[in-house]
């Protein structure tokens, strides 16, 4: 009696570890995926401004990449390509700030040259994003 006990339970546990083994999959998937925003306590509706301006837009993100390829705010583009657009969006009153995300495996000589020529055409503020050391 007691080894079908034993083994009834084994079965069920078999049965079991793959729902847990998806169950985690999925819950590892959505805390990847997912971004988590404060949500407001009641309903607001915003009133309508009376200014036909434009609103301010998320800073400029400068990416380079480890094959020194280069992209603004996720689109691919060519070094005079990119100083161009960073120029007519602070030309159009835009941006003025730019954030640089770069590869860790990029040279600094060729960070510090592209950040030269991106003051060189207007650019007030730069941000180098990174990651904290462990």
């Amino acid at each position: 009696m007691r080894r079908r006990s034993r083994e009834r339970r084994s079965d069920e546990e078999e049965r079991v570890l793959p729902l847990i083994n998806i169950v985690f999959l999925l819950l590892i998937f959505f805390m990847v995926v997912g971004k988590i925003s404060a949500s407001d306590p009641f309903e607001i509706t915003p009133t309508q401004s009376a200014s036909e301006g434009a609103p301010p837009m998320e800073p400029l993100m400068v990416q380079i990449g480890g094959e020194g390829q280069l992209a603004l705010n996720g689109a691919v583009l060519d070094e005079a390509s990119l100083l161009a657009a960073v120029e007519a969006a602070i030309a159009r009153d835009q941006a003025s700030d730019v954030r640089v995300k770069a590869d860790g495996g990029v040279e600094a000589a060729d960070v510090v040259r592209l950040l030269e020529r991106l003051q060189a055409v207007g650019v007030n503020g730069v941000r180098l994003m990174t990651v904290p050391a462990p």
